[in-house]
């Protein structure tokens, strides 16, 4: 806490001597240097270009991945640890959340755009592609929470003896599975 004030004072200072002009030339020789155009950087490109559409549309596709991903672990018994209940078992919420997300990633790397980051621009795009991909791996790999199920249908595996008793054990399994409203 001591060192604050002092950092302050240097910060402040600082952009004070590097306004300092060089001794050796007077100020009419720099009021009267030309003017020159700078020509733009090569790295300029559009927003919209072909690069930008396919990495904006591969978060978009990643975020949808991470929707189903999201959906399919809490079907098999997991929870959401990262975002509220209100949202992660809301269909409309969560969906929201995800497009929210894409657009955001769309807008920061419009931001990065507007003031010459063009490498800041590509990478927020690849990094986002990268974090997301890597969840709905994580969500995918992730076993069940229902023992039960897995336990119940190595029961009602086929057998000859009872080909009855399976059809009507894999009618039973996808009621359990899937409950209709």
């Amino acid at each position: 806490m001591r060192l604050a004030p002092i950092l302050t004072i240097l910060l402040l200072l600082s952009p004070a001597f590097g306004q300092q002009a060089d001794s050796k030339s007077s100020p009419a020789e720099l009021i009267e240097a030309p003017v020159t155009a700078t020509p733009t950087p090569e790295t300029e490109h559009r927003f919209w270009d072909r690069t930008n559409v396919l990495l904006f549309s591969g978060v978009a596709v990643f975020r949808g991945l991470d929707y189903a991903s999201t959906r399919n672990f809490q079907a098999r018994g997991r929870t959401e640890i990262l975002i509220p209940d209100d949202v992660a078992n809301n269909s409309a919420g969560f969906a929201g959340l995800e497009a929210a997300a894409t657009a955001t990633s769309v807008g920061i790397a419009y931001l990065f755009h507007r003031t010459g980051h063009h490498k800041m621009e590509r990478w927020l795009s690849i990094g986002h592609i990268s974090v997301t991909g890597f969840g709905v791996a994580w969500n995918y790999s992730l076993k069940s929470a229902y023992k039960l199920i897995a336990a119940w249908l190595l029961v009602v595996l086929p057998s000859p003896e009872r080909p009855y008793a399976q059809a009507r054990g894999v009618r039973q399994a996808r009621t359990f599975l899937c409950p209709r409203s």
